[in-house]
């Protein structure tokens, strides 16, 4: 018998989280790699939080957040984006993080599978091994980074829970089209299949076409959408999430939140509503400016680039180089002075992620040094 729950034997620590640390340890390194906002939470926010603290708001809340709060993002969803949840329907999470946990852990039995196009954000496969589930890679590199019918179509079996779609995508920073979000309707229709919505990236979209899987209202009950303050707002240290879902669905997920965090804390909950009513395009105008930047300069070296329609990630190729993502990167540290992700982490050998939301100081020094790397191992130096 196991010492400890044998899901954590195969648990992996972060490898975005290795590669930052090993940044760290590299005097002068400059590190491209966590998709942290470099702006400040925005000062209202700030206040209302510290009001809210000099009130003594600091005593239980109701497990799913305060009334307010849930009311505030009911309403946030259904004016910006046309969703028609009531307050009864939100779950306020420990960011999206655990969001994703309480969805993923709420409607998986063991040996049931979630399929997950790659490349994919760490975290899901790690989240779908610890709830004993079956994690199902989707390589959508082939064909763009979108879905089509006949690939989705293969990879669904009789034990098939769920599929997750993180759009905009981490770590490509591209946005499903609407034939890719068809394609999943058309098989998930008529179906028990969760499709768990990961719309984190949702307000930081370059494109005037985005649309999400989350609009197919006639699959409500099928839906989990989860989002975040932590991208939009620079909130990432409140640690502030939510989760939408159908009454029936959310009043069962509701006790695995509850024993599992209570609630999050209380001083916050206005700070979000506070949030909500933040204008995040100066945020995206930036990151958008950056993006353009960063494009050109990798476009100038001879990567190949998909240009990323949201979120603040690239991921373009260093198939070329003929070494393997992880050594690229660790080279890299080591000789170049410069920290990216692999894409191995993300299930995509041949690319690493760069991470576009730094100052302009940073991404110019990071680039500079990418180059002479990329320099040097075309010299076979």
């Amino acid at each position: 018998m196991s010492l400890l729950n044998e899901a954590l034997y195969g648990a992996q620590r972060s490898a975005i989280r290795e590669f930052s640390r090993l940044a760290k340890q590299t005097p002068g390194c400059v590190s491209l790699t966590l998709g942290e906002p470099d702006f400040d939470t925005p000062m209202p926010v700030i206040n209302t939080a510290c009001d809210a603290l000099h009130n003594h708001e600091t005593h239980y809340i109701e497990n799913n957040g305060a009334p307010g709060l849930r009311e505030a993002i009911a309403h946030f969803e259904r004016e910006k984006n046309g969703m028609d949840y009531g307050e009864d329907e939100v779950i306020v999470t420990a960011g999206a993080t655990q969001a994703l946990f309480t969805a993923l852990f709420g409607i998986l039995n063991p040996g049931d599978e979630v399929i997950v196009p790659t490349p994919a954000f760490v975290l899901y496969e790690q989240i779908i091994t610890l709830c004993r589930g079956v994690f199902v890679p989707l390589d959508t590199a082939g064909a763009g980074f979108q879905l089509t019918r006949q690939a989705l179509a293969a990879a669904i079996t009789p034990k098939t829970k769920a599929i997750v779609l993180n759009s905009p995508n981490n770590p490509t920073g591209c946005v499903y089209t609407k034939e890719s979000l068809d394609a999943v309707y058309d098989c998930v229709k008529g179906t028990d299949i969760f499709v768990v919505c990961d719309d984190v990236y949702r307000q930081l979209i370059y494109t005037e076409t985005y649309h999400s899987f989350a609009e197919y209202r006639d699959l409500r009950r099928q839906l989990l959408v989860v989002q975040s303050f932590s991208k939009p707002y620079a909130m990432t240290g409140w640690r502030v999430g939510y989760l939408l879902a159908d009454k029936s669905v959310k009043e069962r997920l509701e006790l695995l939140h509850q024993f599992m965090v209570v609630s999050t804390p209380a001083p916050f909950q206005r700070a979000c509503i506070t949030a909500l009513g933040c204008d995040v395009t100066p945020l995206r105008e930036t990151y958008r400016k950056r993006r353009a930047y960063v494009l050109r300069r990798l476009r100038e070296m001879g990567l190949a680039v998909t240009e990323p329609e949201g979120a603040f990630y690239v991921f373009p190729s260093i198939a070329g180089f003929g070494l393997s993502s992880g050594e690229f990167c660790t080279r890299m540290i080591r000789e170049a002075g410069l920290a990216a992700t692999p894409g191995a982490c993300f299930g995509a050998e041949g690319h690493i992620r760069l991470t576009y939301c730094y100052s302009d100081g940073e991404l110019k020094e990071g680039l500079d040094r990418l180059e002479r790397f990329c320099k040097k191992l075309e010299a076979g130096i």
